[in-house]
């Protein structure tokens, strides 16, 4: 549900935090942006940012990094037509902000004659996805160090085969205020944690790596004994795995990836293609082509920064719009872009709640939020079964996209051959070539098991970095290439 209620409390926090204890008010806010609009613009806001963040990190047996930082701002930001200037500070006090508000206005050098009408203050209607809590005291330290001695100990205790355990544990506690020139007020209090499990197992000899973990935007209760043992259980078994795996064969071949996290192929090679920037400029594989079909029948994709808890979701994006579910390919047609407020306005559509920066630091640019799939009406062990010889991949690791060609490579942490519909045995090396919106008319079978990914996702674009999450069902993918070994 959307409302105003929940944001007026978060308003009231963010005030607490970043405007009371330097001496400003909402005045101030007024004043700052009015100086910005003495000049002809587009639009204007300011962003102010507090986070305060830790982090522990545990190896052979002992804390190796511990770290507490707080970081505070303000961002101040001009648009005219398809520019952009912005200013930043650390210093947050009436000065700074003015001196920011000065500074930004010059992108339109047209004063303003005569008086300009102070817009009406609104408080912006947003979502409640998760909780205000400071997840950094849901445990105290000793606690946060237990938590990490329990991940190891279980890890070891799977298999005489682990020789090395690493863990991480990471708590943030973020709160954001919004004010924007249309008179628009929005706030965000939002918490964020992580858990992660990598093991290295060795064999005569030859060592292999695997990894776990998950979080969200809740305390560290969640990370509770069942929860961290599935993590250390996908870990392990991963390892294990992969001291069993022969090296990949090459070529085109029918490839079935696995669900959930999986779905970083789909956020790369298609969610980033779908931006509004992108799309803006013609630069994207996708531009012009809504209404038009992009993939095969049955395949919906969408961003959705509204599921509750998770890792990509947010309240209000930030610059002050409330999230939304976004269809972006239903049953194969394209039906949108995902859009920040300038890219919206310059391409006459709504903003999309996608307007996302990594800090006060940075210029906001439309970016994914939970990126997914649909699930459909086939059996995974169906579409295993329907592979004559092929690749059936079930985690990944890194992977790059160009946006303009749509061209991907991806590498497999995790796969297995498959001949006559038997997984046949584990193999290394494995990465997937191929193009983007060419793949998606390739989706041949679609799984009934959609999943999102355990809450690990981080998304980099044009140096900033934001939480993000993925999803997908178990989909069988015909012709793609494989780099392999072998």
């Amino acid at each position: 549900m959307i409302s105003r209620e929940p944001t007026i409390e978060r308003l009231a926090t963010a005030q607490q935090l970043l405007l009371t204890p330097f001496g400003l008010d909402e005045s101030h806010l007024s004043r700052a942006l009015a100086e910005i609009t003495a000049h002809k613009v587009d639009d204007a806001d300011l962003y102010f940012q507090y986070t305060r963040s830790e982090g522990w990190s545990l190896e052979e047996g002992i804390v190796k990094t511990g770290s507490f930082s707080i970081d505070q701002g303000v961002g101040v930001r001009a648009v005219s037509g398809e520019k952009t200037a912005f200013a930043y500070s650390d210093d947050i006090s009436e000065a700074s902000l003015l001196d920011a508000a000065r500074t930004v206005r010059t992108i339109s050098a047209a004063g303003r004659n005569g008086r300009v009408k102070a817009p009406v203050r609104t408080v912006a209607t947003s979502r409640s996805l998760y909780g205000g809590v400071d997840p950094i005291s849901t445990l105290d330290s000793t606690a946060k160090v237990e938590l990490l001695g329990k991940v190891e100990k279980l890890a070891r205790s799977r298999d005489p085969r682990v020789a090395q355990v690493m863990a991480g544990l990471a708590s943030e506690y973020d709160v954001v205020l919004v004010a924007r020139a249309d008179g628009t007020l929005a706030a965000d209090v939002r918490p964020l944690v992580r858990l992660s499990v990598t093991v290295i197992a060795e064999q005569n000899g030859r060592r292999e790596v695997g990894s776990g973990g998950g979080g969200g935007r809740f305390g560290l209760a969640y990370f509770d004994d069942a929860q961290i043992a599935e993590y250390v259980d996908q870990a392990v078994q991963q390892a294990l795995t992969n001291l069993e795996s022969r090296p990949a064969p090459a070529g085109e071949m029918t490839v079935v990836l696995g669900p959930g996290w999986p779905g970083i192929l789909l956020h790369e090679a298609i969610g980033h293609g779908l931006e509004g920037d992108f799309n803006r400029k013609g630069s994207s594989a996708f531009s012009g082509r809504i209404g038009e079909r992009v993939a095969a029948k049955g395949v919906t994709v969408l961003d959705d920064g509204t599921i509750a808890d998770r890792r990509g979701s947010l309240n209000v994006d930030d610059e002050g719009n409330a999230t939304q579910r976004n269809v972006l390919i239903e049953d194969g047609i394209l039906k949108g872009y995902i859009q920040d407020s300038l890219n919206a306005r310059l391409m006459k559509v709504p903003p999309t709640g996608n307007g996302r920066r990594e800090s006060y630091a940075h210029v906001p640019m439309p970016r994914m939020t939970n990126t997914y799939m649909l699930g459909g009406d086939r059996v995974p062990e169906e579409i295993v079964a329907s592979i004559k010889k092929g690749l059936y991949a079930t985690n990944f690791g890194g992977g790059q996209v160009d946006i303009t060609s749509g061209k991907f490579v991806f590498s497999a942490s995790e796969a297995y051959w498959v001949e006559n519909g038997k997984i046949q045995y584990p193999v290394k090396g494995a990465t997937l070539v191929g193009n983007g919106p060419d793949a998606l008319t390739r989706v041949t079978m679609i799984g009934n098991d959609m999943a999102l990914d355990t809450g690990v996702g981080t998304c980099g674009k044009e140096g900033q970095s934001v939480p993000v999450g993925v999803g997908q069902p178990t989909l069988r993918i015909d012709g793609l290439t494989v780099g392999g070994t072998a």
